[in-house]
């Protein structure tokens, strides 16, 4: 049996928990927290910087989201193919996902980052620079989805896109100029495997630092 380590509050979490859930891949999760210090402990162990989600598969280890959707696409394929057959459309599926893990979560974590350090006292040119890249990632992709049409499929960029947009808007709404990028928002939170995480996370939203919305 698969064992994920990670949070259920934790956006990368989700990133894996996604492609789980959409394949249907029979696995274990492992609370990472204060109260279950021995998973905590096998983090530390297996990856670079102690962070999950981690994956155990028998004695193979897999550390970040990406690479364990990457593990999971080519030892367990399902239904949704989290990653294209071809090639070349694999490398865009993946170019995509790093537009999401670096200029979409990068800064959104940035924020959180910074009113935890500061609570009610953010430093305003931390935060300003995290705002400024959030406002130019969300406008290039709201142009990126007039050519994308993934439907009700879940792929490597749906796993990315969700937990990134969901946390995003808190941060730092999505402006109602990037219309497109909104209604995908919605669109992407109405999905049944991220729905699930949507749910299972509620329990955990105070402790989102600039205070969780009353949506969602």
């Amino acid at each position: 049996m698969l064992q994920l380590y990670g949070h259920p509050f934790s956006s990368y979490t989700w990133k894996a928990l996604i492609a789980f859930y959409a394949n249907e891949i029979p696995f274990e999760f492992r609370m990472v927290d204060p109260d279950h210090p021995e998973n905590s402990q096998k983090v530390a162990d297996h990856s670079p910087l102690g962070k999950f989600p981690l994956l155990e598969d028998g004695d193979r280890w897999v550390f970040e989201a990406t690479s364990i959707i990457d593990y999971l696409a080519l030892h367990f394929p399902g239904a949704s193919g989290l990653l294209p057959s071809d090639p070349d459309a694999a490398v865009t599926t993946r170019m995509i996902d790093r537009v999401f893990d670096n200029y979409v979560m990068t800064p959104m974590t940035d924020i959180v980052a910074e009113h935890m350090r500061s609570p009610g006292m953010p430093d305003p040119a931390t935060e300003g620079r995290a705002r400024a890249v959030l406002d130019r990632s969300y406008v290039w992709l709201d142009r990126w989805l007039e050519g994308y049409s993934a439907g009700d499929s879940v792929t490597l960029i749906e796993c990315a896109a969700a937990p990134s947009l969901f946390y995003a808007d808190w941060a730092f709404p999505i402006p109602s100029s990037c219309e497109r990028l909104r209604q995908w928002r919605a669109h992407l939170l109405s999905l049944a495997p991220v729905a699930r995480c949507v749910d299972d996370a509620r329990p955990y939203r105070a402790w989102f630092p600039p205070g969780a919305p009353d949506r969602d």
